[in-house]
């Protein structure tokens, strides 16, 4: 029998499986079949395209041309909805599949939807140390184009399907964020079409309020339509130290010292278990040791968190020296751990030979086809919270995760929380404060776990210890905890002053539980 013919006679009996058993029964619990054979493909044509979409748009620089007439545009669809009387809330006609967030709003389906189709790199200045970008563009679009000129964001967040848009409108973390703070943080001008149709710059200097209150607001202030974020010289290598440490207290002492040491361009953590945990620090160098190379983003290694767990098992240190592109996905082709979940022989060696070079899936696609069966599921038999807590907290914290949900490995990223005027800053205005984010994603191993239960549990927890929770995950505070968790008085106020209460809905009713049922 020849190839084509023994392919042909897979899928016509892969078909009359599916049509025995259900589509419904398959996608649940063999998933991976799905995954596979259509979500893996499916995603590589999309980075393909994208991928060459903008390199062809910044290359012959047509986009700041095509950006004037996308903002034009916009500017014409809220002026023509303020025309028609309004009557219903405004958001951004995305459709929610495509988000990173497993969330998925029902609100789109109820509001008017503004077309905003903004992926693009605008400019990259280097005297002023800046690049300018539209709401859309990615972050593996991004570090894909400046590491090739020399340069990269202070903070980069790991996952490439994450928009600049979102790491505005939410907040985006990274390991060099216990020196240059949250994504919010690396942001000099915003440029946002607001509910009057009018498009406006914001700055420290210009617009300052606005500028403050823009980061968490989760588009309720305004369409954002460019962004210009500073950038720094990039290395060719990062030089990374694993070190196993045992004991929840000399965990969190090592990660707190770790953190607070500036010398270190990157701290990352990863708990395995209660008592066990490896700490990262790295540096940025342009040599590296020839025997020490390790280039984890090559298709065929590892998933990097089980590559980390080898120095635990191990019980020693080491050092390797990484391609710093490399470095700054490295969670990307497992999506941290999550993957495992979804493909189960996903870092079995033979699966990355053959396989790995179209993983991961993406991660809007995952969604698209998850279906109602697999969401619900996913919402009461699985986490994915990222908490943020003051370090001196860090112990209480991890000890209440894991009373709660028992999920492991923990992320642990550290990062610098100035004073601000926003949403989100220390409890002392005036002074920094050192957090850290408590990223826990998969099955929670304790009994009866309640999705809702448990979560509030963990809310008020870091609302006691004023930390906050990310956004982009499912919330089951009401709306005075919110209030109680985040600063409100400048969101508010400028609610009031640009004509919002009628053209957005409150960041709490676009976020909460309640308003997706």
């Amino acid at each position: 029998m020849s190839p084509l013919l023994y392919l042909g006679a897979l899928l016509v009996f892969f078909l009359l499986w599916i049509r025995v058993k259900g589509l419904d029964y398959v996608i649940v619990h063999q998933r991976w079949i799905f995954v596979c054979l259509f979500l893996l493909p499916l995603s590589v044509i999309f980075d393909v395209y994208y991928y060459v979409r903008a390199w062809l748009i910044f290359k012959m620089c047509s986009a700041p041309k095509l950006h004037d007439q996308r903002v034009r545009d916009i500017q014409r669809q809220v002026r023509e909805w303020r025309k028609n009387g309004g009557g219903t809330y405004m958001c951004t006609g995305r459709p929610g599949w495509l988000t990173v967030s497993l969330r998925v709003g029902k609100y789109k389906k109820t509001h008017k939807n503004i077309m905003i189709n903004m992926m693009d790199i605008l400019e990259v200045d280097t005297k002023r140390q800046v690049v300018r970008v539209e709401p859309l563009a990615n972050m593996g679009q991004v570090t894909a184009l400046l590491n090739s000129i020399g340069w990269t964001l202070p903070v980069l967040p790991e996952l490439d399907d994450l928009t600049v848009g979102g790491l505005v409108m939410g907040t985006g973390i990274e390991s060099s964020s216990h020196v240059y703070g949250l994504f919010q943080h690396i942001c000099v001008a915003y440029e946002l079409v607001l509910a009057d149709g009018s498009l406006v710059r914001c700055t420290e200097e210009e617009n300052s309020d606005l500028f403050h209150a823009v980061p968490w607001s989760c588009g309720t202030l305004g369409f954002l339509v460019a962004a210009e974020i500073k950038i720094v010289p990039a290395r060719s290598w990062v030089k990374l130290h694993y070190e196993p440490v045992r004991g929840l207290e000399n965990i969190c002492r090592r990660f707190a010292e770790a953190s607070a040491d500036k010398r270190n361009t990157f701290v990352e953590g990863i708990q395995y278990s209660l008592d066990s945990a490896v700490v990262m620090t790295g540096t940025m160098t342009d040599h590296a040791e020839p025997d020490k190379i390790n280039r984890i983003g090559l298709h065929f290694k590892p998933w990097f968190f089980k590559h980390v767990e080898s120095y635990l098992r191990g019980g020693h240190s080491g050092v390797e020296f990484i391609p710093l592109r490399q470095y700054y996905h490295r969670h990307t082709r497992s999506i941290f751990w999550e993957l495992q979940d979804i493909i189960p022989f996903g870092n079995n060696p033979v699966f990355r030979w053959l396989f790995g070079w179209m993983v991961p899936p993406k991660i809007s696609l995952l969604k698209l086809t998850q279906g109602e069966t697999i969401r619900r599921l996913y919402e009461q038999h699985h986490v994915v919270q990222d908490m943020l807590v003051p370090m001196k907290h860090l112990q209480a914290a991890i000890t209440r995760f894991h009373q709660e949900i028992n999920v492991y490995p923990l992320w642990l990223c550290p990062f610098l929380l100035p004073p601000g005027r926003g949403m989100v800053h220390p409890k002392a205005q005036q002074e920094e404060e050192l957090y850290v984010d408590i990223g826990a994603y998969g099955e929670p191993k304790v009994k009866h776990f309640e999705a809702k239960a448990s979560t509030r549990q963990l809310e008020k927890f870091v609302r006691d210890v004023h930390g906050f929770q990310m956004l982009y995950a499912d919330v089951y505070m009401d709306r005075e905890e919110f209030w109680e968790m985040f600063d409100g008085h400048l969101y508010h106020k400028l609610r009031a002053e640009l004509g919002c209460k009628e053209a957005f809905p409150e960041v709490y009713d676009k976020i909460c539980k309640s308003a997706r049922h």
